[in-house]
């Protein structure tokens, strides 16, 4: 059924856009809802006009935002967790936890659905999240989850384990080198021989 959209679908559509979709769809939730309608010369004007008043109103919405993204260019969110025995968190950072800690620190009033974050952190470590002010404006800050104070000899005893695990693995590992190696010049050493061998027995049959 083709229809056009009185207000904006997340994932499916835009205000003003005339497409085709399921007639499921259209019947049991887009027309009871009045978020879209039949593809009719009045209701495309009536969607055409409501499109032209969302562009002026995500103008204003850009222009404020923009504002606001200039304070995070560059940005790092340091959020303090606990950490277990196995090194991994009591719990988990959430978009709530570093939206909290950005509007601490600037009072920008970030909200927690503006947070892209796909699930919440259950590791210690640094990685990109992105804070989505509107449809056409956002910025990528830096959010380093590190240990609380009660967490750092756990996470100090853990890294010490890890390098020892390295250290050992690096040896064995160049032992085995080593040992390949020496085979491998025993062989070599032992085909030298086998030839030089033939080359005098060769030789006695010549002569």
């Amino acid at each position: 059924m083709k229809v056009v959209f009185f207000e904006d679908v997340e994932g499916t559509a835009q205000v003003g856009d005339v497409k085709d979709v399921r007639n499921g769809f259209a019947r049991n939730f887009l027309l009871p809802r009045n978020i879209a309608g039949a593809a009719t010369r009045e209701n495309i004007q009536r969607a055409t006009s409501l499109a032209e008043k969302e562009a002026r109103r995500q103008e204003k919405l850009d222009a404020e935002a923009r504002t606001k993204v200039e304070r995070l260019e560059n940005y790092t969110v340091t959020i303090e967790a606990r950490v277990g025995e196995t090194g991994r968190l009591f719990g988990s950072v959430t978009n709530r936890d570093i939206m909290d800690k950005i509007n601490d620190a600037t009072q920008l009033d970030i909200e927690s659905h503006m947070v892209l974050l796909p699930e919440p952190i259950r590791e210690l470590g640094s990685r990109e999240v992105t804070i989505k002010f509107t449809r056409n404006v956002s910025i990528p800050v830096t959010v380093d989850v590190v240990p609380d104070e009660a967490s750092k000899a756990i996470v100090e005893r853990l890294e010490a384990e890890a390098a020892a695990e390295r250290e050992a693995e690096e040896k064995a590992a160049a032992a085995a080198a080593y040992q390949q190696g020496q085979r491998e010049a025993a062989a070599a050493a032992a085909a030298e021989a086998e030839a030089a061998a033939e080359s005098a027995d060769d030789a006695e049959t010549e002569a």
